[in-house]
């Protein structure tokens, strides 16, 4: 759990900074780098011997992740999208998903037992080099401006407004502008409390099923779920923000957070499988509601001209929610014996959330613009 928090600590801390140098030197060179930071890391991790190179190997390794990860690629699709943006997010996002359900099962099921975990480590840095940096480095495009195109893939003459205008301008206001705004606050608030809760929970969920009788290949299957389900939400709540407004889409997703851990509350050791699978449905639902719903939150509320650098602070205090939410959790199990008050705390938190989330308006800078 230390080197889990160590890495998004990184992550939290590293993600403005991405966010920026996306902002000024495109998508391409950042993801390239960070991805060639990420196989140093795991190239570290194959070679450790001891503990503190342990967690200076997951430091690394957060620091590569955070340039590859959602704060450039959300960038990337928000910049070509515009008609069907949040779509768009949603499919690049179930990518995250998908990942887990493949990666994993590779590398717990196939690569660790046949080739020690050493030799695993390695392997991803193969997967992370020879697949994402040259996949990089030939497709990826972080505006469409670059290749003489316009959102959406239109072209010039068919962009044209009625009166010969470009009808798309990137428009929007600087980080600085952002943090004075009650907006930035609320959307940072209640990603920090809504993912310190769900992380909270779905890190101890196993632990916690286990505990209370069910076998633990029972309580891993429906981890499983979770993640399956999550790639799903991922899609939909991307889909559902082209449909109303994002601060409702985030709302509905805390609340299956809220549905979720009220059902694993009152899971009993006679419960059947049923109760578990519905857990594991509502809280992967809740759990893919964040990365699309966070990004449009941000491109509809600030537009897009320092998407980078506002989307990094806010994912500044989204990874420290996710870093810090299963430590309050096993501290409190520690000091109780039980998870209960501890997932108390997080449904009330996921609560709190909601009327957060719902509270967003848009500044006034960007209320009279069309386009974000």
């Amino acid at each position: 759990m230390a080197a889990f928090t160590i890495f998004y600590l990184v992550t939290a801390l590293a993600s403005p900074f991405i966010g920026r140098v996306v902002d000024h030197y495109g998508a391409k060179k950042v993801i390239s780098i960070g991805a060639l930071i990420a196989g140093l890391g795991f190239i570290s991790l194959s070679l450790v011997n001891n503990l503190w190179h342990f967690y200076i190997s997951y430091a690394i390794i957060g620091i590569g992740m955070t340039a590859v990860g959602h704060v450039p690629s959300s960038t990337i699709v928000s910049n070509w999208f515009k008609k069907r943006r949040g779509t768009a997010i949603g499919i690049m996002s179930t990518g995250i998903g998908v990942g887990g359900l493949v990666v994993a099962p590779l590398v717990g099921g196939y690569l660790i037992p046949n080739f020690s975990w050493r030799i695993s480590y390695l392997a991803l840095t193969a997967l992370t080099w020879v697949l994402v940096i040259p996949l990089t480095l030939l497709v990826l495009k972080t505006k469409p401006a670059d290749m003489g195109l316009y959102p959406d893939g239109e072209q010039l003459s068919e962009a044209l407004a009625p009166n010969g205008t470009p009808p798309f301008v990137t428009k929007g206001i600087t980080l600085k502008t952002a943090l004075a705004t009650p907006a930035f606050w609320l959307i940072a608030v209640s990603f920090l409390i809504g993912l310190f809760s769900q992380v909270g929970i779905i890190q101890h969920q196993v632990p916690y099923l286990e505990d209370i009788g069910f076998p633990v290949t029972m309580a891993a299957g429906a981890l499983g779920v979770v993640g399956l389900m999550s790639a799903i939400g991922k899609f939909g709540f991307g889909w559902l923000c082209d449909q109303i407004s994002a601060k409702y889409a985030w709302s509905i997703g805390l609340g299956f957070q809220v549905l979720s851990i009220i059902i694993l509350l009152n899971v009993k050791p006679t419960s059947s499988m049923t109760i578990i699978w519905l857990y594991a449905i509502t809280i992967g639902l809740g759990a893919g509601s964040w990365l699309p719903t966070m990004s449009m939150l941000v491109s509809t509320n600030f537009g897009l001209a320092a998407y980078g650098a506002i989307f990094g602070a806010v994912t500044l205090f989204e990874n420290t929610g996710v870093a810090t939410g299963p430590l309050m959790a096993g501290y409190m199990y520690d000091a109780m014996g039980n998870y209960h008050w501890a997932f108390i705390i997080l449904l009330a938190l996921n609560v709190v959330a909601i009327p957060i989330a719902l509270a967003v308006r848009r500044p006034k800078p960007l209320r009279n613009f069309r386009e974000a």
